[in-house]
């Protein structure tokens, strides 16, 4: 059976013009990607081209997807590969700097999980973050101290503070994730954090809480009572 090409669709079922006429929310997500995607490849036309890119990867292996792992379908080359994470991406931190202008104090674990979760969630890697706060805590800014492989990350409390220190927060809140989902602490997770609490009494910066996420849940070191 001869494929079709979009040429030989109704011109309201072509993504691109469905778009224009009845707008986004007119279109599933195949039909979205078909129109980053332009055009389709040899005997796949543009929407089977995004129908097999979807069926290839879940929708959180597509948050963190790379060009080399999209290349590796038939029809997807370098050009549109880096579209497709582009376009991903963008979306992705418009959301992130969305949430994050909402939330401009820490009231509570949950307020953090919601302020970090889409940044962090579907990382491949454990990222160590450090929220900086004032004596209302209000965030003053948002630090990266390290990355690391997917088991552990390499904490060093000189890390941690000197930011705080440099931008004289008044107290810090602690956050990373767990690449598997789980976020239930480790040993060494609960070794970190004792220290850093420690270190911190010293430098009268106080570690309020310290939130491991995971998929769709997370833990608070505070709520548990090991803070």
């Amino acid at each position: 059976m001869e494929t079709k090409t979009i040429k030989d669709l109704d011109i309201s079922d072509r993504p691109r013009e469905k778009m224009i006429n009845e707008g986004y929310e007119a279109l599933n997500e195949e039909e979205l990607l078909a129109v980053i995607l332009s055009t389709g490849y040899k005997n796949k036309n543009v929407i089977e081209l995004s129908k097999e890119i979807l069926a290839s990867f879940s929708y959180e292996e597509l948050l963190e997807v790379e060009v080399d792992e999209l290349i590796k379908i038939d029809g997807i080359k370098l050009a549109k590969a880096t579209k497709i994470v582009a376009s991903l991406q963008l979306g992705r931190r418009i959301s992130e700097k969305v949430i994050k202008k909402k939330i401009k104090k820490i009231t509570s674990s949950a307020d953090v999980y919601t302020y970090m979760k889409n940044e962090l969630t579907f990382k491949k890697k454990e990222h160590f973050v450090a929220i900086l706060l004032d004596t209302k805590n209000v965030i003053i800014a948002e630090e990266t101290i390290s990355i690391g492989d997917l088991s552990s990350t390499i904490v060093n409390p000189r890390e941690v503070f000197k930011p705080a220190i440099k931008k004289s927060a008044k107290s810090i809140v602690l956050v990373h994730n767990h690449p598997s989902g789980n976020p239930t602490p480790s040993m060494e997770d609960l070794q970190i954090t004792k220290r850093l609490v420690d270190a911190g009494e010293i430098l009268d910066i106080s570690v309020l809480d310290h939130i491991i996420i995971g998929k769709d849940k997370f833990y608070s070191f505070k709520k548990e009572g090991n803070i």
